[in-house]
């Protein structure tokens, strides 16, 4: 039986690769800074990348599932014997990099310095390491964007958005970053490389919002709205202190293609992500 040490084991990601990892056979220890429900398969460790008792000594394959820089500086410094790192970034990581927005450049700039620490530690350790960038996750009721507009929408009953919100997304199922986080621990051709995760689907940003929308019980109703008329809706948003942190960069997103390529991780460890369909419930609605 192999054993492995999974950060963020309670996240979104996390916790279906938990799951996953038992099915396989595997032995896990899942670290959370909260208790949580037993699991098979799983031993839970309380803590963070900060501090945690109980890591073991030796493990045959460490995951990451939370903040990237935080994991980075945790890997650095710690002294576990693994031959095997598999830690989840984001495509944010090209997205936010050249952004007007501060705090987005920040985000982009983090992730990567995080990506370079994480592959100059194993590289100095003989570690193979293997970085994974997803693109806009969600299943799991724990994402930022299409939850909160699930959110929004279930309050209201409804949703806006500009009529110029046609930039293409590839939103991505949790269980499929489970899947291609446990894949990629025996395919040797991953060692020291970054993969986009893209979902199965490309389709508009008011196609993917439309969809969202359709699965809440009732469906909401989506408003498309001239460009300008948005603008306007969307400042007096702000005055009542709604939605304050998407700003202009995020609005100029709604019109741009983020579209990343499949093939290299299809290749390399047989990703095959599912096209999107949402259901009640991936959204932390019933």
């Amino acid at each position: 039986m192999r054993d492995a040490l999974v950060f963020g084991g309670s996240g979104q990601i996390g916790h279906p690769l938990l799951a996953c990892l038992h099915r396989r056979g595997w032995r896990a220890f899942g670290v959370s800074r909260r208790a949580q429900p037993a699991m098979p398969g799983v031993q839970w460790l309380r803590g963070d990348l900060d501090g945690c008792e109980g890591v073991p000594l030796r493990v045959d394959a460490i995951f990451s599932c939370g903040p990237l820089d935080h994991f980075a500086r945790w890997y650095a410094r710690s002294t576990i014997t693994c031959p095997r790192v598999v830690a989840f970034g984001s495509t944010s990581v090209e997205v936010k990099h050249d952004s007007a927005d501060a705090e987005e450049r920040d985000v982009a700039a983090r992730l990567r310095a995080g990506e370079a620490g994480v592959l100059s530690a194993a590289g100095q350790r003989g570690v193979a390491a293997t970085l994974l960038r997803p693109t806009l996750v969600y299943g799991a009721g724990g994402d930022r964007t299409l939850t909160r507009i699930a959110a929004i929408a279930g309050r209201w009953r409804r949703f806006a958005l500009p009529r110029d919100a046609v930039g293409l997304r590839q939103p991505v199922h949790v269980e499929d970053l489970a899947k291609a986080a446990f894949a990629v621990i025996d395919a040797p051709a991953t060692h020291g490389l970054a993969y986009a995760l893209p979902g199965g689907e490309t389709l508009a940003y008011r196609e993917m919002v439309a969809r969202v929308l359709a699965t809440l019980q009732p469906p909401a109703k989506l408003h498309l709205l001239p460009p300008a008329a948005f603008r306007t809706l969307l400042s007096l948003a702000h005055i009542a202190g709604v939605a304050r942190d998407f700003g202009d960069a995020a609005l100029g997103r709604m019109r741009q293609d983020l579209v990343f390529d499949v093939e290299p991780a299809r290749r390399d460890f047989g990703y095959a992500p599912r096209a999107f369909e949402p259901a009640a419930g991936m959204f932390g609605t019933g």
